[in-house]
């Protein structure tokens, strides 16, 4: 009988993979805990909550329960004019932690959805109070989703190559480096005072696929207040920070200001089925409510509040809310915190950077990018040695399931001294 990898490479087209590099992918057959198994038996740390997603480990049982329960009961109706238990009480539970005064929930299915819904609210909200504003003003390096609008709002890369001239128009700042947070604050400034922004889309604190670039809650602040002052609406994109990861439940509550829109997925169901969530204020809400139908949101999915998928939101919000799980994200992060001390001077390391559970290291490259020639060998080193380790090009990273041990960690950073040690 042929393996499933074999299989596999005869019917899948894989996400962000160069299929004649890598015809052959790792089969995985189960998950538990931190690790997951491939079809050989082979275990593997999941260093990176595959994609960023999986919040309290594989396979945890109470999300499982959780879900069988509501499958027993209903799986999913239409969301247009009809409503459901899960979906409500999600809502409502989820409302009152966002950074913000959030009071409306819209549902789509994953992080690209939510921001692209973002985009056409903030455009729409504009037009519906009779104002012309049209322009979006981003981050450099920003990465928002792979659906247009938020392929838009991302930094033009070979991400977006083959489509730039199908994207619409949008300002980017710099991003704020160390040596250059005046700079990217003026040019926000400059281009906010030409009073035709609609929005400001952030990654707060972090830029994940950009290589979890980090900046300081101060700078998210003073952009934040500048979109106040000029009246420019804020999209604060959780889709990686929210839930934890970057010290507290979300990355806007470290600041004051808070946003019109949030966008949430990733780890809005512990990683065990797609959501995405945009929630609002009011006054957003309220630009749409009209006898005008021309003037309400035309936009919708096929499974929006699958009621299944909000029961797993909602055993996920009970494990995320416990001491255990804090006590957890508080353990990974002073690990981190750490072992970033002990790498820092390495004669390889060009960078180390550390935000709540996410810890990044940069490697020296001449020719540092996303495609960078130690990609590959970095990481196929870590899955030799049943690690799940995948670099954005020459950094690589730990953003780990809250399950991980300190024994698990320790594993994990000897295995990347062992990397920076003898094969560089």
């Amino acid at each position: 009988m042929q393996t499933i990898s074999a299989r596999d490479s005869k019917v899948m087209w894989h996400p962000y993979t160069p299929m004649k590099a890598w015809p052959e992918a790792v089969a995985i057959v189960r998950g538990k805990g931190s690790y997951l198994i491939d079809e050989h038996g082979k275990q593997y740390i999941d260093a990176v909550s595959s994609w960023w997603v999986n919040l309290h480990g594989h396979g945890h049982p109470y999300i499982a329960e959780k879900v069988a329960e509501q499958m027993q009961t209903m799986e999913h109706c239409m969301f247009a004019g009809f409503t459901h238990e899960p979906a409500v009480t999600l809502a409502e539970r989820l409302l009152p932690l966002l950074p913000g005064d959030m009071r409306r929930i819209f549902y789509s299915d994953n992080g690209s959805t939510a921001v692209e819904v973002a985009i056409k609210m903030s455009l729409q909200y504009w037009r519906n109070t009779g104002t012309p504003k049209t322009r979006i003003v981003a981050i450099e390096g920003a990465y928002h989703g792979d659906t247009f609008g938020a392929m838009s709002v991302s930094a033009r890369s070979i991400f977006t190559e083959a489509f730039a001239d199908l994207l619409f128009d949008v300002t980017f700042i710099p991003f704020p480096g160390t040596d250059n947070v005046q700079e990217s604050t003026d040019a926000l400034k400059e281009v906010l005072a030409t009073g035709d922004v609609a929005a400001f889309i952030a990654e707060p604190l972090v830029q994940g696929s950009a290589g979890m670039r980090m900046y300081a809650p101060e700078v998210l602040e003073t952009y934040f207040a500048l979109c106040r002052e000029y009246n420019a609406l804020i999209i604060d994109d959780e889709v990686m920070t929210g839930f934890g990861r970057t010290g507290t439940l979300f990355a806007g509550e470290q600041i004051t200001t808070g946003p019109d829109i949030v966008c949430l997925s990733k780890g809005l169901t512990g990683g065990s089925m797609p959501m995405g969530i945009t929630a609002t204020t009011q006054a957003i809400f309220d630009a749409f409510l009209d006898d005008d139908k021309s003037r309400m949101l035309y936009h919708g999915h096929s499974f929006t509040a699958n009621a299944t998928t909000c029961a797993a939101c909602l055993a996920s919000l009970d494990l995320l809310l416990t001491e255990t799980c804090t006590a957890s994200r508080q353990l990974i992060a002073a690990s981190h915190s750490k072992f970033a001390e002990r790498i820092a001077a390495h004669k390889h390391v060009a960078d180390v950077r550390q935000t709540g559970t996410i810890l990044a290291i940069e490697l020296k490259d001449d020719t540092a990018s996303y495609h960078s020639g130690l990609r590959d060998k970095v990481y196929r080193f870590f899955l030799q040695r049943g690690i799940i380790m995948r670099p954005l090009g020459n950094i690589i990273y730990i953003l780990p399931p809250y399950s991980i041990t300190e024994g698990e960690l320790n594993y994990l950073y000897e295995a990347i001294l062992a990397l920076v040690d003898t094969e560089l």
